[in-house]
């Protein structure tokens, strides 16, 4: 007992020389003089515990998203030259429909930006729109009443005119249109329903193709409604789906040369597809013509009748056609000027396919600008590599061809521009275009 007393004598003064009581629970960890407190450790879970079921562990993880294409686009780089001064201040504050636009092509050689927005176009409107809103102390729904203003007549000019001044070469009409599709509070909503369907087919035959009333009373975008009516709705009873048959690839080469190239046209850029798949009895529609033509038929069409194989020649022209462009990104391209009457086989949206490809076999590409991925596919694609067999590339052009017919009215649009869409597009009166055919 003695013994006993002298230990429990020794623990309390060691206790009390480091100022903790006895009794303290069991893995309290002492603060050190001019330390904070350290708090006491958790007590041991009990043994023997289940774990938790494969359910509970499922339904407590994150769920997983869609991820996207994280682009990097580096701001710090010149832009395009706005060109004629007078010019740019036409573009953002004079409203010209189409006709008009290319009018002044003709007389007063304008240069003008057609077809999808860059995604440095798609920045620099925000910014712009962003600057607007805080320079005039406007809320979010004010900024919404100017952007969607009822009345045509009462919209914003000042707006308008401000934003499109941010921008190289586009006009203040095209500007208007994209910016009321891309804050449209019924964006992306979705797959279409089968009574979504039905309600736009009657909407269209009580209205016919008035879109903007048509989305009231569908609850879609204008532009959704036009696309869907035009592309899955229209001639719904006769067109056809799956594998196109020889005699049909047949019919299309035949209308496209026909409207073309015996006019003096591109056939890969000059095409109005409504107008192809109305010729042939609308058993295929305005989509389905496009895409047969320009990712199959084009191409064997150019190699006199033989289909041609992408060989790794071709990708080293296309990495260094694109580097000579000095873009700040990839969606600036337009991918319609770079074949040339050397290398003309691939049409404007094969090129592009491609080049995603290529930039996709890099690793880490989501994280890097396009003059970083350019440096990597320069240097993989430095040596020009063994030529491949020969392959017959002549192309029929309208210099070939001795009697051509006389062209109809409006089957082109305007001439001389740049564009950034890949193929030809129907455009309405508004100046707006399908993007669906992008």
């Amino acid at each position: 007992m003695s013994k006993l007393a002298g230990v429990l004598k020794t623990l309390g003064d060691a206790a009390a020389a480091a100022n903790v009581p006895l009794g303290v629970p069991p893995g309290f960890i002492p603060s050190l003089p001019g330390h904070s407190n350290v708090h006491p450790q958790p007590p041991p879970q009990p043994m023997g515990q289940p774990p938790s079921t494969s359910g509970a562990i499922l339904n407590t993880a994150p769920k997983s998203t869609k991820t996207t294409h994280k682009r990097v686009l580096d701001m710090s780089l010149p832009g395009p030259d706005h060109g004629n001064p007078d010019h740019a201040h036409m573009l953002a504050n004079k409203w010209m429909n189409a006709t008009k636009l290319a009018e002044m092509v003709k007389t007063q050689g304008l240069v003008y930006k057609k077809g999808k927005f860059s995604a440095i176009e798609e920045e620099q409107l925000r910014a712009a729109i962003e600057a607007f809103k805080v320079g005039r102390g406007l809320t979010n729904d004010q900024l919404q009443d100017i952007i969607f203003q009822k009345n045509e007549k009462g919209k914003d000019n000042a707006f308008w005119s401000e934003i499109t001044s941010a921008l190289a070469l586009r006009p203040i009409i095209a500007v208007y249109h994209h910016v009321r599709r891309a804050f449209h509070p019924k964006k992306q909503q979705g797959k279409w329903m089968p009574e979504e369907d039905a309600v736009l087919k009657q909407a269209v035959a009580d209205l016919g193709q008035q879109w903007e009333k048509v989305s009231e009373i569908v609850g879609r975008m204008s532009s959704d409604c036009r696309d869907r009516y035009r592309n899955h709705i229209a001639n719904r009873e006769v067109r056809v789906t799956g594998v196109w048959t020889k005699e049909e690839e047949e019919e299309l080469t035949a209308i496209v040369t026909e409207m073309t190239i015996q006019q003096g046209k591109d056939f890969d850029n000059d095409v109005f597809w409504g107008k192809v798949s109305d010729r042939m009895g609308n058993r295929r529609g305005r989509q389905q013509c496009r895409i047969k033509w320009t990712d199959s038929l084009s191409k064997t069409v150019k190699n006199e009748g033989q289909k041609p194989r992408w060989s790794a020649q071709d990708a080293y022209i296309l990495v260094h056609k694109v580097d000579s462009m000095n873009v700040r990104d990839d969606t600036e391209i337009d991918w319609k000027t770079l074949p040339d009457s050397d290398w003309n086989l691939w049409s404007a949206h094969s090129l592009q396919r491609r080049w995603l490809t290529m930039k996709r076999g890099i690793k880490g590409y989501e994280d890097m600008t396009h003059q970083e991925i350019m440096d990597i596919l320069r240097v993989k694609k430095a040596h020009l590599p063994p030529a491949s067999a020969a392959r017959k590339r002549k192309v029929t052009s309208a210099a070939n061809v001795d009697e051509p017919a006389d062209p109809e009215p409006g089957d082109a649009g305007p001439s001389g521009t740049q564009e950034g869409a890949s193929d030809g597009q129907d455009r309405d009166a508004d100046g707006s275009t399908d993007d669906s055919d992008a």
